[in-house]
């Protein structure tokens, strides 16, 4: 599962993967709205997030950067992270800026349990979260770095753990994990061991700020399976009262989006029968 994980998380800073569109078949006649204010939108292009805005289906967004990169849909919160330490030299300047333009909450490093992402030992990220985000404490609420859910002590959740007991004077009162793997089953099962750290610790929230079938790693894939992995989990995720927010990957052609339009998977997403 970690070198999926690998695989899938190296392109995130990059431009989303485009292919030709395909013609999808919604798998219900009958929709209505879902609407949740824990959706949000994980996006590389900003223009691409008013599709699934239109539907009144999310509620904020992020691009695995301090500054949106754009315009997003009014009513659509957009969310800074500091993705490692790649960023540190303008985050000072740039957070202040960004929060004073009404964001209210602060990401922390992208993946840093994996040598292919933000790449730090939880004593390196507990020492660097403390200089650079929880002097922001109060003035936003701060979440963890986003891990992976790969198995071991030093990815994971269980670099996670190491992480949370370093930083005890950080201030953060949510935590983040991605999720990548074959079943439903297999997500719920993570993401409950995810609340159940994060109630340990006293956090109040787990955010799953990535998330997708195995199947769906590539544009276009695993269209079917993804739509009924969707249509079971997130009406799931609503029910779960300690989960915050969460964001599927990704809204981008060929995953949640057909051209300008949902997709399968993406109606799966904002809708249900």
């Amino acid at each position: 599962m970690v070198s999926f994980t690998q695989m899938i998380t190296a392109g995130l800073l990059a431009s989303a993967a485009v292919a030709h569109p395909h013609s999808h078949q919604q798998s219900h006649v009958h929709v209505s709205k879902r609407s949740s204010s824990k959706r949000g939108a994980a996006y590389n292009d900003a223009s691409t997030v008013e599709s699934l805005s239109s539907s009144g289906g999310i509620s904020w967004a992020y691009d695995w950067n301090m500054v949106a990169s754009g315009s997003l849909p009014s009513g659509v919160e957009f969310v800074p992270m500091l993705w490692g330490s790649k960023m540190f030299g303008d985050w000072f300047t740039t957070i202040e800026t960004v929060l004073s333009s009404g964001s209210s909450y602060i990401m922390g490093f992208n993946e840093p349990d994996m040598s292919s992402q933000a790449a730090m030992t939880p004593s390196e990220a507990a020492q660097s979260y403390s200089k650079y985000i929880t002097p922001y404490s109060g003035k936003a609420k701060l979440v963890t770095p986003a891990v992976t859910n790969g198995g071991g002590n030093d990815v994971g959740l269980g670099w996670m753990r190491q992480f949370l007991a370093a930083c005890t004077d950080c201030s953060m009162s949510v935590l983040a994990v991605h999720w990548y793997g074959a079943s439903a089953d297999e997500f719920k099962t993570f993401v409950q061991e995810a609340q159940e750290l994060a109630s340990q610790y006293n956090l109040s929230e787990t955010w799953v700020t990535e998330f997708a079938l195995s199947s769906a790693m590539s544009a276009g894939s695993g269209t079917q399976e993804s739509t009924d992995f969707l249509n079971e989990v997130v009406p799931w995720l609503d029910k779960q009262s300690g989960i915050g927010r969460y964001a599927y990957f990704m809204c981008a052609n060929g995953y949640l989006l057909d051209g300008s339009s949902l997709s399968a998977s993406g109606k799966a997403y904002t809708y249900q029968s």
